[in-house]
């Protein structure tokens, strides 16, 4: 249970940084992932996921 959660606070954490950079920086034109919200949500959400796993400490059974 802890795994997802922590998966899931990674994940929505990169999602609601990737909303703020569009918000504040990301460009209205022709830019392939900042142009829209969704776009930048989810490639900055596949981030956290990307850095969750790498993170992940393995348990030693």
């Amino acid at each position: 249970m802890k795994k997802w959660l922590r998966l899931a606070a990674f994940v929505s954490g990169g999602a609601l940084l990737g909303f703020l950079y569009y918000r504040f920086f990301g460009c209205t034109g022709t830019c392939p992932i900042t142009s829209s919200p969704w776009r930048t949500m989810l490639y900055t959400g596949f981030i956290g996921f990307l850095l969750s796993v790498i993170t992940t400490k393995e348990s030693k059974e």
